[in-house]
């Protein structure tokens, strides 16, 4: 046995060279997003900001029993049960028709990238004229005898708002997809071909369940993302918009300028409440099925 063999190197533990950035990271998150929460949190169980008295839930109570609070949830609900499925279901179609170019992929891989990096106030001139009063879009309605629609301040106006989270988002989840279905082994179809699969049979037998962990976390950042639709509906409508586009964000906004912290916070620890067992749902289900 030579030197070299006695006196070498011991491996690294990589596990030990990485806590302290896990550290770190857990240590900001801490400071900057769960204590604030923990502490602002007390406001939902006082009657106000200072010098507030404990009311238990009362604030709960009342929060349920508030139109604008109930508006807006009824809304913000409806909006991610379309908006999402649909964003996902056009994202999977790209990934999985780009997947198959073989010239090119990345320029439409960017192409579609594009409305990630468009700041959404530029954006807001162009959704303007494209769905005002006297906007693009009633103008080729006009010109083809349909009569023009008031597309942001009417009932259609929640389709606008679809539309541009679609638009916002897909090129996003199109990229988490094609990583998804790159890591899907060519074996599988080769074998499902050879024993006589289609196309149909292979997408729900092979690309569906092998995507579950990808499809999995694409709904866990499109409800996040949802959310953040707020920003475009305020910058097109304002504070208050029609009835139909009246978001939970839009209430909590009202109650911040109204100084109401209460029900502010009230909301939000739903809000909170309500999205920690979905998401923890969705991460046990992608759990079950890899296992």
């Amino acid at each position: 046995m030579n030197k070299s063999t006695l006196h070498s190197p011991k491996p690294k533990n990589r596990g030990t060279s990485s806590m302290p950035y896990l550290l770190m990271g857990f240590t900001g998150f801490t400071l900057f997003y769960i204590w604030p929460f923990i502490l602002s949190a007390k406001y939902a169980f006082t009657d106000k900001p200072a010098n507030g008295i404990f009311v238990g839930l009362k604030n709960f109570i009342e929060l349920f029993h508030s139109k604008p609070y109930l508006l807006g949830l009824e809304n913000t609900l409806y909006f991610i049960c379309i908006s999402v499925p649909l964003a996902m279901s056009i994202s999977l179609l790209l990934a999985m028709l780009i997947n198959r170019v073989e010239k090119y992929k990345a320029v439409f891989t960017l192409i579609f990238m594009i409305p990630l990096v468009m700041p959404s106030g530029s954006m807001v001139f162009f959704w303007k004229a494209l769905f005002s009063k006297k906007g693009y879009i009633n103008f080729i309605l006009s010109s083809i005898g349909i009569s023009s629609v008031n597309w942001l301040e009417s009932t259609s106006s929640i389709y606008v708002i679809v539309l541009i989270f679609i638009w916002k988002n897909m090129g996003y989840n199109m990229i988490l997809f094609m990583v998804g279905l790159h890591n899907i082994p060519k074996m599988y179809y080769e074998a499902a071909s050879i024993d006589g699969a289609g196309a149909v049979q292979s997408f729900f037998k092979i690309t569906l369940p092998e995507l579950i962990p990808t499809t999995v976390l694409v709904t866990i950042m499109s409800i996040i993302n949802s959310f953040k639709i707020f920003k475009e509906v305020y910058l097109l409508t304002g504070n208050y918009p029609n009835e139909r586009i009246y978001m939970l964000q839009h209430f909590m906004n009202n109650m911040f300028y109204a100084l109401n912290y209460p029900k502010l916070t009230t909301a939000t620890c739903v809000l909170v409440l309500v999205i920690t067992p979905l998401v923890y749902f969705l991460l046990w289900f992608e759990r079950r099925q890899r296992e």
